[in-house]
């Protein structure tokens, strides 16, 4: 009967680690004893899955917890409307930032977002004298912010923000021209 119990003590323990996801890291990896990126990395985030996933050579690698803009997840259209675009974009620079612990600046806008936006404007969708805007990276949280992560609070102006220890590593392991790819 003990063994029983603990078995089912056990069971209600693990069970309740997962009933808070959005309170704890929740950093995954595939490889726990061998560190590293293996051959050209490549990310792929996943706004409705608030992850930010790191793939190499030898398939995935990491995820991360992300938040981003708006909450309604949207593409971004235009200028100020806190979207955070979808596409296919590479890692433009990386430098440290003052705010947000590091920062990783995409290649937004892409030909592929003008073309966008311009057929957007075509349409009548956004206004005329509406603007594209610029300046969408990977960054870190405010100082001792990192709770927005864990409780899925989009706050950005359309960036994607990790915790600052998780930027912290992904700036190390990802170098400049990586192709980061945002989906819905």
């Amino acid at each position: 009967m003990k063994k029983r119990t603990l078995i089912f003590t056990l069971l209600i323990a693990v069970s309740g680690l997962f009933a808070f996801k959005g309170l704890e890291h929740r950093v995954m990896k595939r490889r726990f004893f061998h560190s590293g990126i293996s051959g050209t990395p490549y990310i792929i985030i996943k706004k409705t899955d608030y992850e930010l996933s790191v793939y190499d050579a030898e398939g995935w690698y990491a995820t991360y917890p992300a938040v981003f803009g708006s909450k309604s997840q949207d593409d971004k259209l235009v200028m100020g409307d806190r979207k955070t675009p979808e596409g296919e974009y590479r890692i433009a620079s990386k430098r440290p930032h003052e705010k947000w612990d590091k920062m990783m600046l995409l290649n937004y806008p892409t030909q592929a977002d003008i073309d966008k936006f311009n057929d957007r404007k075509a349409k009548g969708i956004i206004p005329k004298d509406a603007k594209l805007g610029n300046g969408i990276g990977i960054h870190g949280t405010w100082n001792r912010d990192d709770m927005a992560v864990d409780y899925y609070q989009n706050w950005t102006n359309g960036c994607i923000s990790l915790k600052r220890e998780d930027i912290e590593e992904l700036y190390d392991i990802i170098p400049v021209g990586t192709k980061v790819t945002i989906q819905h």
